[in-house]
């Protein structure tokens, strides 16, 4: 895996109550229960860890752990 899914799993279970083991390319945030108001909290934490800027549209519930790390690769591109 890329080290941006690396560093997001490490957001979700440092501050999301999510255990590392309980995480796989495939989950959702959905799967993995994180409500909307956690999502909110999940993109302001990428932020600050990626040095990026996310718009609420970037991050969805229904996004899977790989598409979230695409999503954050992408704009990182773009800040470079």
């Amino acid at each position: 895996m890329s080290s941006t899914y690396d560093r997001l799993v490490g957001l979700l279970t440092k501050g999301f109550g999510v255990e590392a083991d309980e995480v796989a390319p495939e989950n959702t945030f959905e799967d993995l229960e994180l409500d909307s108001l956690a999502l909110v909290e999940l993109t302001l934490a990428a932020q600050e860890e990626f040095g990026i800027t996310l718009t609420d549209d970037d991050l969805h519930a229904k996004n899977t752990m790989t598409e979230a790390a695409g999503v954050l690769d992408a704009k990182q591109v773009t800040v470079k």
